[in-house]
């Protein structure tokens, strides 16, 4: 704190996310003072509720294959892997039998803000699509708030605006949500009712990265996700 020439008090507040108003010059004298790494730097400006500078926006295209085995493992929980433009950068097999095959869509379709208001399918799946459609724009402001900076994210808001009358209404409320553990249900074509628990959860080496988790909320679905897996099998 003497060194970067602030308060110990105020450091302290900072360390414990307090609502305080930090500049961003406070923030990189803090950075160079204690010679964050780009993660750790990431990681102070997000506490400090100040958006990331673009030096230090990475957008990570390939996935560890750890990471892919894991989510291959999970037969019957349909996952997929989002950046922080919620770009989909990795699925498994069951996320493919409920959301549609995604090696199938470009790589400007694979994007889960894309998919909600452009992909027919997408309204036809979810059995409460406006409400679902509606939280994932302010869940998707919440994410942008950090993110200000990103002329690719700004580039796509607007093109968003432009192409869907629905997005654009929800994202000029100004909503925001965090990205809490939901329960989903769905009409899915072939297998009709389909209901899970999606849980979120971070990747330990890029806090971009979030890997959305659909586990099936009861029996019903679990051997209708089953029935599922095994026509891919024969």
């Amino acid at each position: 704190a003497y060194l970067a020439d602030i308060g110990l008090t105020w450091y302290t507040w900072l360390e414990q996310g307090r609502e305080i108003r930090v500049s961003v010059e406070v923030l990189n004298k803090l950075s160079n003072v204690l010679m964050l790494s780009k993660e750790e730097k990431r990681y102070l400006f997000a506490l400090a509720h100040q958006s990331i500078p673009t030096d230090l926006l990475t957008v990570q295209i390939n996935i560890d294959k750890s990471i892919q085995n894991f989510i291959d493992s999970l037969i019957l929980s349909p996952v997929y892997i989002l950046d922080q433009r919620w770009n989909i950068l990795a699925w498994n097999q069951a996320a493919c039998h409920l959301f549609g095959d995604f090696n199938k869509k470009s790589e400007e379709e694979r994007n889960a803000v894309w998919l909600m208001f452009m992909d027919n399918y997408y309204k036809n799946l979810f059995t409460d699509w406006e409400k679902h459609a509606e939280d994932l724009v302010a869940r998707f402001r919440n994410v942008y708030s950090h993110y200000t900076m990103d002329k690719w994210i700004l580039s796509f808001i607007e093109k968003m605006c432009k192409v869907s009358d629905s997005f654009d209404y929800w994202w000029s409320q100004h909503q925001i949500q965090s990205i809490d553990s939901v329960n989903k249900k769905f009409l899915h074509p072939e297998a009709g009712n389909l209901e899970f628990e999606c849980i979120v959860l971070d990747v330990t080496n890029n806090t971009n990265l979030k890997i959305f988790v659909h586990t099936p909320f009861n029996e019903d679905t679990k051997q209708k996700m089953k029935i599922l897996a095994d026509k891919n099998i024969t």
